[in-house]
């Protein structure tokens, strides 16, 4: 693996992150803790949580649940914080089962901070993440019927700034050391970047959108401001929601997989994307490549990727991951991956 910046910090992390959005659903706690050991031990320095997590399926009883079971693990392994680097995550407006689904701002963001430290049983969240704007996002499949009018411009912009002040007072009273945002888009992240830099208040070190073979928004504009601001991206479902993988190819549907507990998987069920998936299943054959490595090896390819964020729901898939971690694609295998892209662009 490599170590990446995370953004103009000081703080570095693998360009691999532990993703933990199954843990207290699909994921128990025991296997849980095996996995956080097992990571880190595999070189690993990077894991990723959010306040609202687990998901498959999202419920009122199970929210924090997740953040809970790594606060589990670092009271029982107190020496082995400072091995890694805490990401999670500020619900943000809408959902329902955090603060009756209030929009980030300077009175959630406080309540917020205290609550996933104190289920985290830790001092201080490296990365404080937004979860998604309060004003929407092309993200989850929106992108089809996206219409970003209907904000009054002065507003958010306002809110953005009264945000910047409040997560200012949480750097400074030790809760967390870096700010980033998930769900964004490029006028998004360079509203808060303009806004930190007039104002002296934290600076987006990153952002976590989704990114993989299959869903490239962030090839373009969002590219170009990463490549000039130092701002990384974080990239959730790398395997795409595990369609890269082959297991829902030929109508498969596992038993206790993420299909078979929510079919329609987040949007991403249709016959397009079966079709892209044999594609890509297709090269990594053609050069005795497992498709998992394959697939998370080129994300790592990328020249805005910071951390790419896998989810394993079991140990042994979390160790099968672990063990495409030095992989490296050709040349003749990325220009094979390019002309599956021109010829699958957009799959879902």
């Amino acid at each position: 693996m490599e170590m990446k910046p995370l953004g103009r910090t000081g703080i570095m992390v693998t360009d691999l992150c532990l993703g933990t959005m199954t843990f207290g659903t699909q994921t128990s706690e025991a296997d849980a803790h095996t996995q956080m050991d097992m990571a880190l031990d595999g070189g690993i320095n990077f894991v990723d949580a959010a306040e609202m997590y687990p998901v498959n399926p999202i419920s009122k009883e199970t929210v924090g649940r997740t953040e809970e079971i790594l606060g589990n693990w670092n009271a029982a392994n107190p020496s082995r914080r400072g091995e890694y680097v805490l990401a999670t995550k500020h619900s943000g407006a809408g959902f329902a089962h955090a603060r009756d689904g209030a929009p980030i701002s300077p009175q959630t963001i406080p309540e917020a901070v205290e609550g996933s430290l104190r289920r985290l049983q830790t001092d201080c969240i490296d990365l404080y993440q937004f979860h998604w704007p309060n004003r929407g996002s092309y993200m989850f499949r929106q992108n089809w019927t996206y219409a970003p009018s209907g904000h009054n411009t002065d507003e958010v912009l306002d809110n953005m700034h009264e945000c910047l002040v409040a997560l200012k007072e949480q750097v400074n009273k030790g809760n967390i050391r870096a700010f980033g945002l998930s769900n964004e888009s490029a006028w998004g992240t360079a509203q808060w970047l303009r806004i930190a830099e007039a104002t002296g208040t934290p600076r987006v070190a990153s952002v976590q959108n989704e990114y993989s073979l299959m869903c490239r928004h962030f090839d373009t504009d969002m590219a170009e401001l990463s490549a000039h601001e130092d701002v990384g991206l974080m990239a959730f479902s790398p395997l795409a929601a595990g369609f890269l993988t082959g297991k829902y190819q030929n109508g498969m549907v596992p038993e206790g997989s993420r299909m078979s507990l929510v079919p329609e998987v987040g949007g991403r069920h249709c016959r397009r994307a079966f079709e892209a998936v044999a594609a890509y299943l297709e090269i990594a054959d053609r050069h005795d490549l497992d498709p998992v490595h394959m697939a998370l090896a080129w994300c790592r390819t990328r020249p805005f990727m910071m951390s790419a964020i896998f989810g394993a729901t079991t140990v042994a898939q979390l160790g099968h991951i672990l063990d495409g971690k030095e992989l490296r694609l050709s040349g003749e295998i990325l220009t094979e991956i390019t002309e599956a892209h021109r010829a699958h662009p957009m799959p879902f």
